[in-house]
């Protein structure tokens, strides 16, 4: 085939693809499609993320916490807290502190979280043990009589003074809520259950339910349930408590014993300073060979002169004259002083009247070098002859 004829069928071939391309692109029509991918990261890492925005929205202050730790920097006077993680780990420590800062004036909104047990006349949830409140399955209720069905009975309804309607909120019918010892001043239930109650509790305000699902992300646009949220934190700044768990080990040792763990602070830099690694050149250690017994007798000896004094050394060396004169004479012991120098000289063939001024007590005060020298001398003397 020639060069000009395949030119000529190339060009065949493009026009025809053209005319095939233009008929399909004239059918064509254009249309937006929306491809739901889910909620955002964010939102699945938050359950109570639109809760906060809603509150913020109202001109509310909100801020999250993962610890009670929060309580030590947050004034209770116009402060709600709000409980809704799980608080299974929650010591008895963390509910008192919780609960002396709603005495002092603060507001408390958390959910029970276990059912009463009679046998046991408890529940396990510290905070509701300490208010007296039981929670109950709503099948161990009584059944409700024809004649009280009311309208929505799954949902839970509040009545508010000057309101002709109630406010509705789907809380979780499974669960009540049990006062039975008349504490609560307000609550609200639909038509078996109670799911909200509220009591003073010194300065402060503690409202208790029975589930936060109403408030999370799918649910708090709901019916009335992002109303009321609000309106139990109204006119406070709101601190949003994901999960009580227990304080840390150092927490707790720094609440408790700051002393210790400043000294045992003290005590490791002090540690690593003196094991660190030194500048310059170490002093060498003088060689074994050259201590002599000489060197440790002298050394000795100039230990005792120092500390007991010339008297001591010489008292040692009259007291083992003494000793050895005991075992040459057996008797000596018994015999007067006078008698001993005499036996004393004749074993050591030395003149009674040395014997005497070598044994004779020294008088108080420090000897001259000369005449102690000649003291020890003398001494050593008698007692080598023994």
């Amino acid at each position: 085939m020639t060069r000009r004829a395949k030119w000529l069928l190339a060009g065949v071939l493009v026009l025809l693809a053209l005319a095939v391309w233009s008929g399909r692109f004239g059918r064509l029509e254009s249309y937006r499609l929306d491809v739901d991918r889910g909620p955002a990261d964010e939102v699945k890492a938050d359950d109570y993320l639109a809760a906060a925005a809603f509150l913020r929205r109202q001109g509310v202050t909100v801020q999250q916490a993962r610890r009670l730790d929060v309580l030590d920097r947050l004034d209770p006077r116009g402060a709600s807290l709000l409980l809704f993680g799980n608080r299974a780990r929650m010591s008895p420590d963390q509910a008192d502190r919780v609960l002396r800062w709603v005495h002092a004036g603060g507001r408390l909104l958390f959910v029970a979280q276990a059912l009463w047990d009679q046998d046991k006349a408890m529940s396990g949830d510290l905070l509701l043990d300490r208010l007296q409140l039981h929670q109950l399955l709503t099948r161990s209720l009584p059944r409700l009589s024809p004649g009280d069905r009311i309208q929505y009975p799954q949902l839970t309804r509040l009545y508010l003074e000057n309101e002709k309607a109630p406010a509705y909120f789907n809380f979780n019918p499974e669960w009540h809520l049990e006062d039975p010892v008349n504490k609560v001043h307000a609550w609200a239930n639909n038509a078996t259950a109670t799911h909200l109650m509220q009591l003073d509790w010194g300065d402060g305000l503690i409202t208790v339910v029975t589930d936060a699902d109403l408030w999370r992300n799918a649910h708090i646009a709901q019916y009335d349930n992002a109303w009321l949220l609000w309106y139990l934190t109204q006119a406070t700044q709101v601190t949003l408590v994901s999960q009580a768990d227990h304080d840390s080990l150092g927490t707790l040792l720094w609440r408790y014993f700051p002393q210790a763990l400043t000294a045992l602070l003290a005590l490791l830099v002090l540690g690593g300073w003196h094991l660190a690694v030194r500048e310059g050149p170490l002093t060498p250690s003088s060689p074994l060979a050259r201590r002599q017994l000489r060197e440790h007798l002298n050394a000795s000896a100039d230990f005792l002169l120092r500390k007991a004094g010339q008297g001591s050394l010489l008292r040692a060396l009259q007291w083992d004259i003494l000793r050895c004169a005991r075992r040459r004479h057996p008797g000596f012991e018994r015999l007067p002083v006078a008698e001993q120098w005499q036996i004393l000289a004749r074993l050591t063939h030395q003149p009674t009247a040395a014997i005497g001024n070598a044994l004779r007590p020294r008088p108080k005060g420090r000897q001259s070098a000369a005449d102690f020298s000649r003291q020890v001398a003398h001494l050593q003397t008698i007692r080598n002859a023994l």
